[in-house]
This record gives C-alpha cells, structure tokens and sequence, in this order.
C-alpha cells in the first residue's frame, strides 16, 4: 500500500463512510474507488479534489506530502 491509500482507507473508515458511500459523491464506480485504496489504481487531479472535500482533509494530506490533514481558511 502506498500513503494515498492508506491515508483513503483510513478516513473513510474514520468518518464511517462505506466504499460506495465515497464513489458515490465523487461520481465514481465503486470498483475504480477501490482500485484507489489498493493502491491499483491513482484518482485523476478531480477525483483527488474531490476526495478531499467528502473525507474533508487536504489533497497535500492524502497525497502524503503534509501531515497537516486540514487546511485552514481566513
């Protein structure tokens, strides 16, 4: 597993969202989503924003480059 997958699939499991719960607003099949957490597959840079705004952490979190999961806004 690579850190985007790991970090995916424990913010999912930590807001208590299932797989298709994600894929769902995201407007992704649930067998691409999947691909994403096994490490299978990468979202494109939409699919990533999007991520971030259901699992409301940052794409710079997910993508492991912060360790900051929010971003703070004015």
């Amino acid at each position: 597993m690579t850190t985007f997958s790991e970090r995916l699939k424990n913010e999912r499991l930590k807001k208590g969202f299932t797989q298709q719960y994600v894929a769902d607003h995201i407007s992704r099949g649930r067998i691409t989503y999947t691909n994403w957490e096994n490490g299978k597959r990468e979202p494109s840079f939409t699919s990533l924003v999007g991520l971030s705004n259901v699992l409301e952490v940052s794409t710079d979190y997910l993508l492991g480059l912060s360790e900051v999961k929010t971003i703070k806004t004015k």
